[in-house]
């Protein structure tokens, strides 16, 4: 198992380099860094496991904090906080809970820190093993819910506009796009045409997910060549079905 993580801090305290010189020892490579943008940035592709230790100054870096949670977003990182209380609940202004893996409160147990993150670094071997799925829709419940449902199996991220899954498109390469056929300002069409003329993303699996299920609207959405399409309605066992009969079908092609 290759363990890597990102430690960021402010300075080199006795308990930081504890902690880093422990995981060290555990077998990590540790790449130490401040919490800052242009850092956070410079190594972002060195580890899928971040540990923030955290301090007072957290209530000075709100931008640096949204810039870490679109970072954990976008590119699927595991991100664990350290700290008390007060620095908790000021990082969840900006980074809510379901984004971060793990707090480790302080006053500090190195030992079920070191072991908490060799369970996250294990956990996430097999996630990064799993198939990755882009979800677009405007709806909201719509999108958690088929996350709820292909989170067990499969990498899962949702987006919620047409312009964020091209912006996501633009640096993540999932392996299956589900698209939303009717959405405001930027329809599913479009995304799929946007998606088709771009030499890094015209091969991408597209599969529509639309609410109309009568034959001119079948033969409307087919008409697009996308790879295949999915009723709204459908419930989570068809979905899974579904979703893992396209799969299949690709592994085939393949070989």
């Amino acid at each position: 198992m290759d363990k890597k993580c990102i430690l960021i801090s402010k300075g080199s305290t006795f308990m930081v380099n504890a902690v880093k010189t422990n995981l060290e020892g555990d077998g990590f490579t540790v790449y130490s860094i401040g919490p800052s943008i242009k850092e956070i940035n410079a190594v972002q592709e060195k580890a899928d496991i971040i540990l923030f230790y955290l301090g007072a100054f957290v209530e000075n870096i709100t931008e640096d904090l949204v810039f870490l949670k679109d970072i954990c977003v976008e590119k699927e990182k595991a991100l664990c906080l350290v700290g008390d209380h007060e620095e908790f609940r000021i990082v969840r202004e900006s980074i809510p809970d379901d984004i971060v893996s793990k707090h480790f409160e302080r006053p500090l147990d190195i030992k079920a820190l070191v072991a908490g993150m060799d369970d996250i670094a294990e956990k996430n071997t097999v996630i990064l093993r799993k198939k990755s799925i882009l979800v677009v829709d405007d709806d909201g419940s719509f999108l958690k819910m088929v996350k709820g449902w292909l989170d067990s199996k499969y990498r899962v991220t949702i987006v919620s506009s047409g312009m964020q899954a091209i912006t996501y498109l633009a640096k993540n390469k999932p392996d299956l796009i589900l698209l939303d056929y009717d959405m405001p300002v930027t329809s599913g069409p479009q995304v799929l045409e946007m998606i088709r003329s771009e030499p890094t993303t015209d091969s991408l699996p597209v599969i529509f997910l639309t609410g109309k299920g009568d034959r001119e609207s079948v033969m409307k959405v087919l008409s697009l060549k996308p790879d295949g399409y999915l009723l709204k309605t459908m419930g989570k066992d068809e979905l899974l079905s579904a979703v893992e009969k396209h799969f299949e079908e690709q592994k085939y092609k393949a070989l």
